[in-house]
C-alpha cells in the first residue's frame, strides 16, 4: 500500500486480529449494541463499492425480508450497524444481513483492503443512523437513470379520431429525413402551424382591444373613480401654489390628465374644456419638475401630450459619458483596448460615427488618464459630433468656427482635415480661449489659428472660407440635464434677445462663405436648443434675407425632420431637410442641425425690357460709382480718431479747415 491510500487509510482497531481467524459476526455486534442501548439506532457510514454501483435495481421494487433480495439491493459492508429490535429483543431480518458476507467480491480480509477516496469523510467520522423504515414503504435506493422510450413520453389519446389511422405515416414523415416523399407533408404542416399561430395572435389582439375598451368604459362609468379625480379650478390652482403640494397627488393628477387628453371625447368631463386640462397639466409639470410656468408651457407645446412628459422625464436623467477618439494620434480600436486594460467599460456609440466611444463605468478618472493627457481622446457629448459630421470638411480647405470654445468641434475639424489646410477658431469671450488653446495643444492640432472677435464683425475682418460652422449661443433647453438652472432663469425676453443675435450671426456666417469655392461653399448652423424660435425661425429668416443660399441634406442618417408649420407659423418647405434630436428619443442632448449651400449672387435686371429680351445688366455695372478720397477725407480722419480713442491712444485735435468744410457742406 502506498501513496494516497496509505495517507488516508483508517487507523487499525485495537487489538489487531490474526487474518486467519474468523471475523466476528456483525450480527453479534448488532445485538450487543442493541442490548446495550435498548433503543433502535439504525445508522450507517459506508458507501457502495464500484462493483455494487454497476448493478442498480429499479426504484419501484419494495423492500422484503428475503435474504437474496436484500443482498441484491445494496451489497454494502456494514460496520457496527444497529437494526431496530422486535418485541422479542431480536432484530427483524438481521439474519438476512449476515448473508452479505457471501456476496461475490465483498468479503475482505482486513481493513487495509478497503478502497477509501480522498473526500470520503464518512468512514472516518461518527457513524450515522439510517432509518430503514417499514416493510410497507417503497424505498428508492438508487435513482433510475435509464432513458424513457418515446412511447412512454407520448400521451395516450383519450378519444380516438380519424387521424389515428395515418399516425404511423405522419410520425415517419415528421421524424425521418427530408425526402421527396415527405417534403410535401412537411410543407403543409408548417403552413398549418403558421396559420394557427396567426389566428391565435389575431385573437389575442382582439381580446386586448376589448379589455382596453372595457377598462375605459369602467373607469368612465364608475362613480367612485370619477369622484376621486377632481380637476381644480383656476382659483384652486392659485391657492395651491401658496403652499407645497403633495407629490403623490400631483403625480396622480398628471396621469389622469394625460389619460383624459388622450381620449377627451369619451373621458372628458362635460362641463370642463380641454384647455383647462392642458393648463392643469402644464402647471403640474412645472411644479413637479421645477420649471417656471413660461418655460414649461413653451416646451410642452413642442410635443404631443404623452411625449411631452417623456421629454421632461428624460431631462432629469444624465446623458451617457462619451469620448471622441483623436485620429491624429491613435485609432479607436487601440484607444478602446488601452482604456479597457485600465478598467474602463466602454463600447462604440453607434454606426453613425467611427470615432465615438460610450463609457459605462470606469475605475479610474476618465478625464485624468495618461491617454487623455496625451491627447488621444476628448471628452465630448455625442450631440457635438453631429454638426462636424454634417459640415464634412475636406483636406486643404479654409474653415471657420465662429463660436469654437472649448474646442471639441474645432479639434474634430482639424482631425478630419488631417492637419492640412487651416482652421480659424474664433470665440467672442476672450477668457474662454484659454481652454480652447489648451485643448488644441493637447490634441496636437497644428493647423488651428485662434482669435477672439465678435462674430458679427467677421465678414469685415476676414472672409472667403470654404466652410463655416456656426454653433450659435442659445438658451440651452436641450442640455437641461447638465445645467438645471435653465429651468428657472429663462424668460421670454431672453428668447427674443437670443433669437435676434442668432439671426445676425447667421447672416454674417453666410457672407463669410466663398461661393466660388470648388470643394465647399457650405455653412452648418447648429444649436443645443429645441425651441422653434432659435432653430426653424432663424433658418427661415436666413433664407428670406439671402436668396443666394439654399438648404441641403445634412447627411445624418437619423433624427427628426424640422418643422415646416408650428402654431400658425409657416416656414419654407426646405426647412424639412434640417434635423432635430431629442434626449428621450435619441438618448443624447437636444440638438438642431441645418446645412446651407451658398451660391453666387444672381444678376438683377435693369429696368423694364422688351418681351423676349435676355439682356441683363449687373447692378454694379448699371451705375458707375466712383470713390473720391478728397471728398471723404473728413470722414476717414474721424474714423481714425474714433479707433485711436477706443484703443486708449492720444487723439490729435481736429483741424479748423475740416470743421469749416463740414459747416459749409451743412449749409449747402
Amino acid at each position: 500500500m502506498g501513496g494516497r491510500r496509505t495517507k488516508y487509510k483508517q487507523e487499525p482497531p485495537a487489538p489487531l486480529r490474526n487474518p486467519n481467524e474468523t471475523r466476528p459476526s456483525t450480527k453479534r455486534l448488532g445485538k450487543r449494541k442493541a442490548n446495550a442501548d435498548h433503543e433502535p439506532e439504525p445508522s450507517t457510514n459506508s458507501r457502495p463499492t464500484k462493483k455494487a454501483k454497476a448493478d442498480k435495481p429499479s426504484a419501484s421494487k419494495k423492500r422484503t425480508k428475503d435474504p437474496e433480495k436484500i443482498s441484491k439491493v445494496k451489497p454494502t459492508p456494514i460496520k457496527e450497524t444497529s437494526i431496530p429490535l422486535s418485541e422479542e429483543g431480536e432484530s427483524d431480518g438481521w439474519e438476512a444481513a449476515s448473508d452479505l458476507e457471501d456476496v461475490d467480491g465483498f468479503a475482505v480480509d482486513g481493513l487495509d483492503d478497503l478502497d477509501i477516496d480522498e473526500d470520503d469523510d464518512l468512514l472516518r467520522g461518527i457513524p450515522e443512523e439510517l432509518d430503514l423504515g417499514s416493510d410497507d414503504e417503497e424505498v428508492a435506493l438508487f435513482p433510475q437513470k435509464g432513458r424513457k422510450s418515446k412511447q412512454a413520453e407520448r400521451p395516450t389519446k383519450i378519444i380516438p379520431t380519424a387521424s389515428d389511422e395515418d399516425s404511423d405515416d405522419e410520425s415517419d414523415n415528421e421524424d425521418g429525413p427530408v425526402t421527396l416523399k415527405n417534403i410535401e407533408f412537411r410543407s403543409r404542416a408548417l403552413d398549418e402551424e403558421a396559420a394557427r399561430e396567426a389566428k391565435l395572435d389575431l385573437e389575442e389582439m382582439q381580446n386586448a382591444a376589448l379589455d382596453a375598451s372595457d377598462d375605459e368604459v369602467d373607469m368612465e362609468g364608475e362613480g367612485e373613480d370619477a369622484e376621486a379625480f377632481h380637476l381644480p379650478t383656476a382659483e384652486e390652482r392659485a391657492e395651491e401654489k401658496n403652499h407645497v403640494a403633495d407629490v403623490h397627488v400631483v403625480q396622480r393628477r398628471m396621469r389622469e390628465c394625460i389619460r383624459i387628453l388622450g381620449n377627451f371625447r369619451k373621458l372628458g368631463a362635460k362641463d370642463r374644456l380641454r384647455s383647462e386640462y392642458v393648463e392643469q397639466l402644464v402647471s403640474d409639470i412645472a411644479s413637479y419638475y421645477g420649471y417656471n410656468d413660461f418655460l414649461a408651457e413653451k416646451l410642452f407645446q413642442l410635443f404631443p401630450v404623452s411625449e411631452a412628459v417623456e421629454f421632461f422625464e428624460a431631462n432629469e436623467v444624465s446623458r451617457p459619458v462619451t469620448i471622441r477618439t483623436n485620429t491624429l494620434k491613435t485609432r479607436r480600436r487601440d484607444l478602446a483596448q488601452a482604456l479597457i486594460n485600465r478598467g474602463v467599460n466602454l463600447e462604440p456609440i453607434g454606426k453613425w460615427t467611427n470615432v465615438g466611444l460610450q463609457v459605462f463605468e470606469s475605475s479610474v478618472p476618465i478625464g485624468a488618464t495618461p491617454e487623455y493627457l496625451s491627447g488621444h481622446y476628448m471628452l465630448q457629448a455625442a450631440s457635438s459630433f453631429l454638426p462636424v459630421i454634417a459640415l464634412s470638411p475636406q483636406p486643404h480647405e479654409r474653415v471657420l468656427d465662429m463660436a469654437s470654445a472649448p474646442g471639441g468641434k474645432t479639434t474634430h475639424i482639424a482631425a478630419l482635415l488631417q492637419n492640412t489646410g487651416i482652421v480659424f477658431a474664433n470665440d467672442a469671450n476672450k477668457a474662454r480661449t484659454k481652454s480652447l488653446t489648451a485643448n488644441v495643444h493637447r490634441l496636437g492640432c497644428k493647423n488651428v489659428v485662434i482669435c477672439s472677435y465678435d462674430g458679427r464683425e467677421f465678414p469685415k475682418v476676414m472672409g472667403g472660407f470654404d466652410r463655416v460652422l456656426l454653433d450659435a449661443p442659445c438658451s440651452g433647453t436641450g442640455v437641461i440635464s447638465k445645467d438645471s438652472s435653465v429651468k428657472v432663469n429663462k424668460s421670454e425676453r431672453d428668447f427674443h434677445l437670443l433669437s435676434h443675435l442668432q439671426k445676425q450671426l447667421i447672416l454674417c456666417a453666410i457672407d463669410s462663405v466663398s461661393p466660388d469655392s470648388k470643394t465647399g461653399g457650405f455653412l452648418v448652423y447648429s444649436t443645443c436648443s429645441v425651441t422653434v424660435d432659435e432653430n426653424e425661425a432663424v433658418v427661415d429668416y436666413a433664407l428670406r434675407k439671402r436668396p443666394n443660399v439654399k438648404l441641403v441634406d445634412t447627411g445624418l442618417g437619423f433624427g427628426r425632420d424640422g418643422y415646416t408649420k408650428y402654431r400658425g407659423k409657416t416656414f419654407h418647405p426646405s426647412v424639412k431637410l434640417t434635423k432635430r434630436f431629442y434626449p428621450h428619443v435619441h438618448n443624447m442632448d437636444g440638438f438642431y442641425v441645418a446645412k446651407f449651400k451658398v451660391e453666387k449672387r444672381t444678376k438683377i435686371k435693369a429696368g423694364t425690357q422688351e418681351a423676349g429680351s435676355t439682356n441683363t445688366v449687373d447692378a454694379d455695372e448699371q451705375q458707375d460709382v466712383g470713390f473720391d478720397s478728397d471728398e471723404d477725407r473728413a470722414f476717414i480722419e474721424e474714423g481714425k480718431r474714433i479707433q485711436m480713442k477706443a484703443k486708449g491712444l492720444r487723439v490729435p485735435h481736429r483741424r479748423q479747415s475740416d470743421i469749416a468744410g463740414k459747416v459749409v457742406k451743412a449749409a449747402a
